[in-house]
């Protein structure tokens, strides 16, 4: 799926796989190609290596950012690039003028002379000293500029800071990639006066990232370590389920693993369905309902399968009370439901431990299960690997994969944060759009849940970060490695997730499309 919202396009797509009879689901998240925004800055003098000077936004244009472009270049839309107009005139103050003016003279010889570039490459900072981020940050809040000038407008100068918070958001990211931590504290100190957690999407993010990135310098922070380490709490499995419910993005991705899975099973009286993360079974609510309206006087099973040494089944306690309310929904519909619970290793997933019948088909679900799940960069055992061999043993029908795509599994840390900023931002745009009130209290804790999402990404690495996202590609070829073939989606699936989203009053900007063999 594909939104207009600035930042970022086609984050949400659809996938199908299979080993004969196999098959599966992706989905990526929303689309905005803003990054390409703040990295596109257009100059006629030769880019420096020292990209991450906070100086650097005082030019009338901009710079390009390779993290970014890269990132919007991945999308399946047209490219799009803006340009922002910084005001010539910035007043300051008479007796301090001399001295600016001076710092300006040095940046511009050093933007002609290339010198020095051997000498940039080498250092490998991407931060200018505390003395020129001083500079930047007494011009940037001067008062307005006496400029009349119509690019001066309010919207305008709106835009320009905001693009000002992005890239200097990822400087600082940059600096603590090559341990440059004080110039990162001190943006971080001015960041935050650009954040605010009720204020435009923009104030938001920068707000989301700078927690993140100063529990990254400190990560025992106690202060900040209490806002975004709690995601295996039960208020970050609601705010998850909310979150789910409120954007057009999870809700028809997971509607699309749901018409994957009737469309392999139509005309079957007998399903089993393997869940990994049933959460509190909202799709397979809707799942049942879809079913009942297919075939009455069906037999589903439903396993909710739980390895113990998983951090996020820590909440599998609350599995028996969504069996029962699975069962009486059932019930109503005049389906005859089986719900049990397999606690048991991967190393133990088999189809007699999971009770499978020869009569029956199997459907397996990966819903925002496997990004979470460590690779072979963080265990030599590689669970995520071994889950996906055990269950191509087991023979499915289909398997469905929904996911978010986003670089930020193996990718550098300056990468993965500039992937984080393009995702979460274009998330944030939406939810300006499909929650009304920026102090709703769905509002506010659906985008409590992001920031989680978002700090234990950029924040933690080894075991302590859980959230993992990949690319299309890379699952792909992972699926492949495992011994899935990908298969087509039917021609009714798109159509389907079409007529939804059309039927959704508030849904501004977003699209669905159908590609190489996802949605």
């Amino acid at each position: 799926m594909a939104s207009g919202y600035p930042g970022r396009d086609d984050i949400w797509g659809a996938l199908r796989f299979g080993v004969e009879s196999t098959g599966g689901l992706l989905k990526r998240s929303l689309t905005t190609e803003q990054e390409a925004q703040n990295a596109v800055f257009v100059r006629s003098v030769k880019q420096k290596n020292h990209v991450g000077s906070p100086i650097s936004f005082l030019s009338p244009t901009s710079i390009q950012s390779s993290l970014l472009s890269a990132s919007s270049l991945r999308g399946h839309g047209n490219l799009k690039v803006s340009c922002w107009s910084f005001p010539a005139a910035i007043p300051v103050e008479p007796e301090k003028k001399s001295t600016i003016t001076s710092r300006l003279q040095q940046l511009e010889r050093q933007l002609f002379d290339d010198e020095d570039d051997e000498f940039s490459m080498s250092n490998g900072s991407a931060m200018a000293n505390s003395e020129w981020s001083e500079t930047m940050q007494k011009l940037i809040s001067s008062q307005k500029p006496l400029s009349n000038s119509p690019t001066s407008s309010s919207s305008s100068s709106s835009s320009s800071l905001a693009a000002s918070s992005r890239q200097m958001l990822l400087d600082t990211a940059t600096a603590i990639s090559v341990g440059n931590l004080d110039s990162a504290a001190a943006n971080l100190s001015f960041l935050k006066s650009a954040a605010n957690k009720l204020g435009s999407p923009e104030q938001r993010l920068t707000a989301m990232m700078v927690t993140a990135l100063a529990l990254r310098i400190n990560p025992r922070d106690p202060a900040t370590l209490a806002v975004t380490s709690d995601i295996f709490t039960p208020e970050h499995l609601t705010s998850s389920q909310m979150l789910y419910e409120a954007s057009p993005c999870f809700k028809l991705a997971l509607m699309t693993a749901n018409l994957a899975i009737l469309e392999a099973t139509n005309e079957h009286p007998k399903i089993h369905i393997i869940d990994f993360d049933v959460g509190q079974g909202l799709q397979l609510a809707s799942l049942l309902h879809s079913l009942a309206e297919r075939h009455r006087h069906l037999s589903v099973k439903i396993t909710a399968f739980c390895d113990p040494s998983f951090p996020f089944n820590s909440l599998a306690g609350n599995l028996s009370l969504v069996g029962g309310r699975l069962a009486k929904l059932a019930e109503g519909l005049g389906i005859v439901l089986t719900f049990s619970i397999v606690n048991r290793r991967i190393t133990e997933l088999d189809r007699a431990a999971l009770n499978c019948e020869e009569e029956e088909v199997l459907v397996v679900n990966f819903a925002f299960l496997l990004s979470r799940i460590a690779d072979e960069s963080v265990s030599p055992a590689n669970p995520r690997d071994e889950l996906l061999r055990r269950v191509k043993s087991l023979g499915p029908k289909v398997v469905t994969l929904v996911e978010q795509d986003m670089n930020g599994n193996t990718a550098p840390f300056a990468t993965r944060f500039a992937e984080a900023c393009a995702h979460y931002g274009a998330l944030l745009e939406s939810m300006e759009a499909i929650i009304a009130g920026r102090q709703s209290s769905e509002r506010v804790r659906v985008e409590a849940c992001l920031a989680r999402k978002a700090c234990n990404s950029v924040a933690w690495e080894g075991a302590d970060r859980v959230e993992r996202c990949e690319l299309y590609g890379k699952w792909k070829a992972r699926l492949g490695m495992a011994g899935f073939k990908q298969v087509q989606l039917g021609p009714g699936v798109v159509e389907s997730i079409k007529l939804r989203l059309a039927s959704l009053g508030n849904n501004p900007g977003f699209m669905v499309k159908e590609e190489d063999g996802r949605v």
